[in-house]
């Protein structure tokens, strides 16, 4: 006998205006200046992102990964379309991956987003480095691990709203 932890209720469909919601918070917590703990934080947008490109890839696509870029870039200050050329190869990964993703419970596909975070955060350092600054040390890539270490809670966080039934009926099993 197989024990699984995955939940046997039914999710209602995601509301679009909930999505956009999301990376509309999201924006605004990569706006926040952090500092020296901009290298520990994860990168809001790209990981909420991935998870609605996983999630919902009717929804969110590389067109939307491209605006969210150059919305980060206009206020970050950085290289313009830094950004922009990362989430859109991270919404691309993400939704090449999303039917295979979904297979998986939470913890695993933490473990397969990791990979597509690393490489977003890749193409931005290469960026800069074309754009002449110094590369920011391998620090910088711990941002990732914590987007990583953060994608069991945020997947629950965001998957809350669906969770809410619309009528209980108790004459129905399900």
């Amino acid at each position: 006998m197989q024990i699984t932890n995955r939940s046997t209720r039914i999710l209602q469909p995601t509301k679009p205006w909930f999505v956009y919601l999301s990376l509309f918070v999201a924006l605004l917590l990569d706006y926040i200046p952090t500092g020296e703990m901009s290298s520990v934080l994860p990168d809001w947008v790209a990981l909420v992102l991935a998870f609605w490109c996983i999630r919902e890839p009717l929804y969110i696509s590389m067109g939307m990964g491209f605006v969210l870029g150059l919305l980060v870039d206009v206020g970050s200050g950085g290289p313009m379309a830094q950004h922009a050329l990362a989430y859109v190869v991270l919404a691309f990964m993400a939704n090449s991956l999303a039917r295979r993703v979904m297979w998986f419970p939470a913890l695993l596909q933490a473990l397969h987003v990791l990979p597509m975070l690393l490489i977003a955060q890749a193409l931005m350092v290469g960026v800069r480095i074309l754009a002449g600054e110094e590369f920011p040390g391998w620090q910088y890539f711990l941002s990732s691990a914590t987007g990583v270490a953060l994608w069991l809670p945020l997947t629950y966080l965001l998957l809350l709203p669906q969770f809410q039934p619309v009528d209980r009926d108790e004459n129905r099993p399900i």
